[in-house]
């Protein structure tokens, strides 16, 4: 892992001097299905545009806890967009969350050096698929999308997109605003 010597691009905020709306967004966030907020990472960052942020962090907490796409393949699509982005806070958060949910730890270093998962199930091998083919192509082919949409159906895979969309956004935005890692904790990926 790569030391990680960016300085932030937006001023830190503290709780203390949020105004209003800020507060509001970070209650929001609070309050939503991911129980808590943090001055870190996407939401540290829209709290310099709390309407735009409130907007985000809903979308995003509707994509990751209340889809039909099964967790585990969930946080694997989360794991290729942070690695194919180099998203260093994405996957610093996301890797040990995919592993929760039984991404095997080796598909998870093959994905973070930027192979294929070669020992991965059958269903992540589809998503992985999926994900890169769309990446590189900005299209998916018919036997792609196929393998998809039988693992998925309809609806989990038109979810599968927002996934991978909602987190381009993230990915884009803590690259923009170099968003910094938690004290101590070194980059996954070497920066460009």
């Amino acid at each position: 892992m790569a030391k990680s010597m960016q300085s932030p691009r937006l001023p830190k905020l503290s709780e203390e001097g949020l105004t209003a709306e800020q507060r509001a967004l970070a209650e929001s966030i609070k309050s939503g299905p991911r129980g808590q907020f943090k001055m870190a990472g996407p939401f540290a960052i829209y709290l310099h545009s709390p309407a735009f942020g409130e907007l985000a962090q809903r979308l995003g907490g509707h994509l990751r806890f209340k889809t039909g796409v099964p967790p585990r393949l969930s946080e694997f699509a989360i794991l290729v967009t942070a690695a194919h982005w180099k998203a260093q806070y994405e996957w610093a958060m996301h890797a040990p969350m995919a592993e929760k949910q039984g991404v095997k730890p080796q598909t998870i270093r093959d994905i973070q050096a930027g192979r294929p998962p070669k020992s991965a199930p059958r269903d992540e091998m589809a998503i992985y698929a999926f994900v890169k083919e769309l990446y590189a192509k900005r299209r998916v082919s018919q036997p792609t999308f196929k393998r998809a949409q039988k693992l998925l159906g309809d609806a989990g895979t038109v979810e599968l997109v927002g996934i991978l969309g909602y987190y381009a956004m993230v990915s884009m935005t803590l690259n923009t605003f170099m968003a910094p890692l938690p004290e101590g904790m070194a980059a996954p990926f070497r920066e460009p």
